[in-house]
Order: structure tokens, then sequence, then C-alpha cells
């Protein structure tokens, strides 16, 4: 049994599933057929990805370069699973496109997702087989 499998259980984002986690790792199991040596991978440029997107957003100066980079973070963490963090981005990009002024509290709140999904895949990741 791969360490994704014997992971699955309980990690579904539906709260009556059991304690909400970073990653639906069902979902990513689904968009990689099931293949745990392509999960590990996936997870591991993702991992990488959204530090990148992250420090992108950290470092914008203008609106546009904002909704860029939560765009991309958002469909990047949705393609894993990370739907938490997927969340966060959604509803920064929607705040600013309404017109509202760069929320402080939210970037924070995305770094902090970014982090603990950072956490999680490593845990994961490193898990003797």
């Amino acid at each position: 049994m791969s360490k994704f499998a014997a992971a699955s259980p309980g990690l579904s984002s539906d709260a009556s599933d059991g304690p909400r986690r970073p990653l639906d790792l069902n979902h990513l199991a689904r968009q990689t057929l099931g293949d745990a040596g392509l999960q590990e991978e996936v997870l591991r440029l993702f991992d990488q990805l959204q530090h990148a997107y992250f420090g992108r957003l950290e470092a914008s100066t203008t609106r546009n370069e904002l909704m860029v980079h939560l765009h991309a973070l958002k469909g990047a963490a949705v393609g894993v699973g990370a739907f938490a963090l997927a969340e966060l981005a959604r509803v920064a990009e929607d705040e600013l496109r309404a017109g509202a002024p760069v929320n402080p509290e939210r970037v924070d709140d995305i770094g902090m997702a970014v982090e603990e999904t950072s956490a999680y895949i490593a845990a994961l990741v490193d898990r003797d087989d």
C-alpha cells in the first residue's frame, strides 16, 4: 500500500469526514490516476510553486501583479487539492476585483496556509516507505 493510500482516510475537505487537512489526497489520487510516484512528484513541484507564487505575491507592486499571482496560486492549489489555500486566494482575488484595497491580514492568512500545506507535504513525502 502506498503512503498516499495509507494517508487518505479522513483527508477529505468535508468536515463530516474528520479534521480538515491542507490537501485532499483523494482529489490528488484522481488527478494522478492513483500513481503514487506521480503524486509525490506533483506534490514536490506544487510545494516549490506555491512558495514561488507567494513570494511573487508579496513582491507585487501593482494591482494587476497581485491579481496574476493570486490567480496562479489559486489554480495550482485547486489542481492538487489544496482547497483551503485556493479559497483564500480566490477571496483575495475577488476583493481586489471588486476594488477593495489589499488586505494585509488576507496576505498573512495565505502565507500561513502556504506554510501549513508545505509542512504537510514534507511530512507526507518524507515518510519512510
